[in-house]
């Protein structure tokens, strides 16, 4: 196996996993957060839309400008919306990961703010690190958003209190 066939892996794990947290979404409650402070849960959750152009970005350029980057949409989003276009963008990082060769893998790709290089990692660390694990970090934030709505919540690394088996 190689690079990408391990890339694949992981993507794979983990879209499998957020998606079965996006199905649960409480469609009444796209607009409640936990905080002043903290995204709603529908902001949340398309959150995770946007990400997945990230992963786009990430395996199709060199270099990315924060700058050019599109903000997330400002109302809280519709539960079916969020999960009819995590799963077409998700495919698409999906087809785009495939078609990647290991060469590939390895080269060089650059996050810029401006002149200013925020980070310059090879290809496949930046997928993991900026994408993926941006990922998982954000579902950790939705399984809490979850609970709090009393949703329950579906195996992501193993059983949970909610479906032990």
């Amino acid at each position: 196996m190689g690079p990408r066939d391990f890339l694949l892996a992981e993507f794979d794990q983990e879209i499998a996993a957020t998606r079965g947290l996006l199905v649960r979404l409480p469609e009444a409650a796209m607009a409640w957060r936990p905080h002043a402070r903290s995204a709603s849960l529908g902001g949340l959750a398309d959150h995770f839309c946007h990400l997945m152009t990230w992963g786009v970005v990430i395996l199709e350029r060199e270099r990315e400008e924060l700058a050019d980057a599109p903000p997330d949409p400002a109302d809280p989003p519709v539960k079916s919306e969020v999960v009819e276009r995590f799963d077409r963008l998700s495919a698409e990082v999906r087809r785009r990961l495939v078609s990647l060769v290991d060469a590939q893998c390895l080269e060089v790709w650059t996050l810029l703010r401006g002149t200013q290089a925020v980070m310059s990692l090879p290809r496949a660390t930046a997928f993991r690190r900026f994408f993926l694990y941006h990922l998982v970090h954000h579902r950790g934030q939705l399984s809490v958003y979850l609970r709090l709505c009393d949703v329950p919540l579906p195996p992501l690394y193993g059983p949970t209190a909610d479906e032990p088996s």
